[in-house]
């Protein structure tokens, strides 16, 4: 049997929030750590709460780095991240200053009109989005599970 491929994900918006996380990857005690991605722009989605990644020369974007995140798990989050985000490997600083080929969520290009021409900040997300965010974002159905099915 093929051991379990495991990779690690830069998150950078709703996925920062432990809980949020855990409840897309179905992994309660995923560990992460700070890590920055250069280069890269985390904008507004238009009338959402989450924000989209795209490449932009120069900035600079903050996340958490969820380490060993489980093969099962990233059937989940592709199927939360929908359509809007293609999975990318970027190259990611951790706090040791080391820097790793991480797995994140990228706008797909030809869907960048979708995003706003305002950053998108995690202390905004907490204060005024996250509650609304949790009962209301529809990628929620995508990952849960079937009648039946524990």
């Amino acid at each position: 049997m093929p051991a379990e491929v495991m990779q690690d994900l830069f998150a950078y918006g709703t996925l920062m929030c432990a809980d949020i996380m855990r409840a897309v990857s179905g992994c309660p005690e995923l560990v992460g750590s700070s890590g920055l991605l250069r280069d890269h722009h985390r904008l507004c989605v238009r009338g959402e709460h989450y924000p989209g990644l795209v490449p932009c020369p120069g900035a600079c974007v903050e996340g958490i780095v969820y380490h060993a995140v489980p093969a099962d798990a990233w059937a989940r989050l592709d199927r939360f991240e929908g359509d809007l985000y293609v999975r990318a490997s970027v190259a990611v600083e951790l706090a040791d200053a080391t820097i790793h080929s991480i797995q994140t969520y990228i706008v797909r290009p030809e869907l960048t009109a979708c995003l706003e021409d305002r950053v998108w900040e995690l202390e905004g997300f907490l204060r005024h989005g996250k509650a609304e965010f949790e009962s209301a974002y529809s990628g929620y159905a995508a990952i849960a599970p079937s009648p039946g099915v524990s």
